[in-house]
């Protein structure tokens, strides 16, 4: 039934907002980018976004071939990274982060294809046994600008690809331009994660789970395609999700 012309369906998670006066709805609303979506249909795949229904995760997960965890302005909570103390940047939505992670958990154990872009890069960097660095500019006071001032639709820094990595197999270069929308990133590493790109000033941009037949996340925003190494992310992903 779910094969539709050889199209794998891939879940994308929703941002979520409590709504009021002004905002879309003065009810609690979903959202989500448009180019989200269109990254997924042009590559190939069936877009299906996914509400907040957390126990029925394992029939969501059912339907997909592969899952796409996506950004949004909000933090994992240190907590569930062993860390008491909350940085004042930080800002959590907790039905958002516990649904994404039940769903990430039950895909690994399936093992279909997880795609972790900003935020969701970070949730699976700690359901994989890491740590989060909680505000960047902290840890690296002379870094780059990770929360970049011009448009995310143009590149922020480069990031240094790993040779050997799936990410390198996957866009074949050694450098390669990327946008950048973050405060927080990878710590430490969990057991089994490698990193697969990194900045200049020594943030990590990229890990993936070596345990695993496609596990792979990004700190920047492919969905916005700016080089050819973002669409072949898309590419590879969505071609993961066809086996």
């Amino acid at each position: 039934m779910r094969n539709v012309k050889d199209k794998p369906v891939v879940g994308l998670t929703l941002d979520r907002e409590p709504g009021g006066e002004g905002q879309y709805s003065r009810m609690p609303w979903y959202a989500i980018r448009e180019n989200y979506c269109a990254s997924v249909s042009r590559a190939g795949g069936i877009p299906l976004p996914l509400s907040y229904e957390l126990a029925l995760a394992e029939d969501i997960a059912a339907l997909l071939d592969g899952l796409i965890t996506t950004g949004g302005a909000f933090d994992i909570p240190p907590s569930m990274y062993g860390v008491a103390t909350v940085h004042e940047k930080v800002s959590l939505k907790e039905t958002r982060t516990a649904f994404e992670a039940e769903m990430i958990r039950i895909m690994l154990r399936d093992k279909k294809p997880v795609f972790g872009i900003c935020g969701g890069q970070q949730l699976l960097n700690v359901l994989l046994g890491g740590t989060l660095i909680q505000h960047v500019p902290d840890a690296f006071p002379d870094g780059l600008a990770h929360e970049q001032p011009n448009p995310r639709t143009e590149p922020g820094h480069a990031v240094h690809v790993s040779p050997n990595t799936l990410l390198h197999k996957i866009v074949g270069k050694s450098e390669i331009l990327v946008n950048s929308a973050h405060h927080q990133a990878v710590e430490k590493l969990g057991p089994g994660v490698v990193v697969d790109a990194m900045a200049p000033d020594g943030v990590i941009e990229g890990i993936e789970y070596t345990e695993h037949p496609f596990c792979l996340g990004v700190q920047w925003h492919p969905e916005y395609h700016i080089t050819p190494a973002d669409t072949a992310i898309f590419d590879a992903f969505t071609a993961a999700c066809r086996k």
